[in-house]
Formats: C-alpha cells, sequence, structure tokens
C-alpha cells in the first residue's frame, strides 16, 4: 500500500499579522512544521498551534531558522557553526515547551526557508543543524531535501533522516528547488499541483522547470501556509492521493 505523509509550514502568524490559515490546513495534513520564533510566530501564535494539532491527532515538527524575522527567514545568514548550533537548540526547548503544555511532543525537525536551501550543500551550517539536533534529541527524525548534505551528514550522525517533496514549488533538473527570485518558483494552479503529487508518490518522477523528468522519492509533501490558495491546493492534493489509492500518515511516529 502506497502511503505519504502531507505536511505545512504553519505557526507563521506574528502579533497582529496574520499569515496563512492554520485551522483550515490543519484539518488537510498529517503533520505541521511550526515556526520557532526566529523567521515568523510568537508564543501565543505557537501555543494555539500546537493545541490544535494535538486535538486534531496531527503530528508537530520544529521549524527553526535564521535569526531574520524582518527577511521571514528566506535570507542567507553567513553565521558561525556555533551560533547556528545555539540558536537552533534554543528554537527546539522553545517549541517542545510549548508541545509539553498542550499535551503534545515535538516529533521532528525541519529547518526553514533559506537555512533548508543553504544546508543542501553548506557543509559547515548543515552540520551544525546536526549538531543542534543530536544535542537535543538524538531520536528525532529530521526532514530534508533528498540528496541534501543535510541528510547526509544527519544520517552519518545516527539521526534518522527523512525526505521530502513540495507540491507547490517548481524544480531544477538537478532535483534542487528554483529559487523564488525567479519566475514560476512557485505554483499556483491547485489541479496541476494535485496531478504532480500524484504521479510523484505512484511513480516516483516529477517534471523540472525545463521540461525533463527527474526521479523524486518522499516520505513526506509539503505544502506552504503562506503560499496564496494554500488551503484550497492543500485540499485538492490530499483529495487526488486518496483518490488514487495512497494512504495519508504522518512519518514521524
Amino acid at each position: 500500500m502506497m502511503a505519504i505523509d502531507l505536511n505545512a509550514d504553519l505557526g507563521e502568524s506574528l502579533g497582529v499579522w496574520t499569515m496563512g490559515d492554520d485551522d483550515a490546513m490543519l484539518s488537510l495534513v498529517t503533520s505541521a512544521n511550526v515556526a520557532c520564533g526566529f523567521h515568523a510566530g510568537d508564543p501565543l501564535t505557537t501555543q494555539a498551534t500546537v493545541a490544535t494539532a494535538a486535538r486534531r491527532n496531527v503530528v508537530v515538527g520544529a521549524h527553526p531558522s535564521y535569526r531574520d524575522l524582518i527577511g521571514f527567514g528566506r535570507r542567507f545568514m553567513d553565521v558561525s557553526p556555533a551560533e547556528l548550533t545555539a540558536d537552533v537548540v534554543y528554537q527546539l526547548g522553545a517549541l517542545d515547551a510549548l508541545c509539553r503544555t498542550a499535551g503534545t511532543r515535538l516529533a521532528y525537525v525541519k529547518p526553514h526557508g533559506a537555512l533548508y536551501n543553504t544546508i543542501v550543500h553548506h557543509e559547515e551550517q548543515a552540520k551544525a543543524v546536526v549538531d543542534a539536533v543530536r544535542a537535543f534529541d538524538d531520536r528525532l527524525p529530521v526532514l530534508g531535501l533528498p540528496g541534501s548534505v543535510f541528510l547526509a551528514l544527519a544520517d552519518a550522525a545516527g539521526l534518522p533522516t527523512k525526505e521530502e517533496a513540495f507540491a507547490d514549488r517548481a524544480y531544477n533538473a538537478d532535483g534542487t528547488l528554483v529559487s523564488r527570485r525567479h519566475p514560476g518558483a512557485v505554483l499556483h494552479d491547485p489541479a496541476v499541483v494535485a496531478a504532480r503529487m500524484v504521479r510523484l508518490v505512484v511513480e516516483g518522477r516529477v517534471a523540472a522547470i525545463d521540461g525533463t523528468d527527474i526521479e523524486l522519492r518522499a516520505d513526506s509533501i509539503c505544502i506552504h501556509g503562506d503560499t496564496p490558495g494554500a488551503v484550497n491546493a492543500a485540499a485538492q492534493v490530499r483529495s487526488a492521493l486518496l483518490a488514487a489509492g495512497v494512504t495519508l500518515a504522518p512519518f514521524a511516529p
């Protein structure tokens, strides 16, 4: 039986500023990557997000980032390994505490934004994130891009590793994500997004932005909660996968 996890980046509102529709997304996904306050999110928002996730049996993962509220964590930060490790541990601890008060627990780690993309190739920063997760809890799975340095180092360090695909993002021919600075980087047609994800799960292939097919397998599919139309896209992806006989289930126990 085919099975896949469906995740979304949530808890990204900040004070009176609202980002996405967490309540609706938490009725559709099986895992929630919750912001930890460094790129978005505040304690009250995080508390509400993890409490709703707990009520709906949605698994909670940490979504740590560079310390970059102004740039929403989407700018590369040339920080030292020691500083990055400390920043990630700090974020995991904050989210873990709020999970405990909501009756759930932190189940995995998925870096956010520029940090996620940087550690696809940047060994020093990838190791810093791996060191942070190992220091905090070496049983926590990490979620990342297939073929990334981050997942290779995490696996070598003994961390459980899981591979991720993106429903609403375009891919380069080498399997990396097209930069958000380029046209066509974000996909907005829900029907197209849903069809791509069914093909990904069933065939293990997806079309790159240049039209070539690439092999791509994943344990989890991400739909960004801040993408316009995210709820509709998530609903269509969920429906299409179920119609194709795919079981939706969290990858983290």
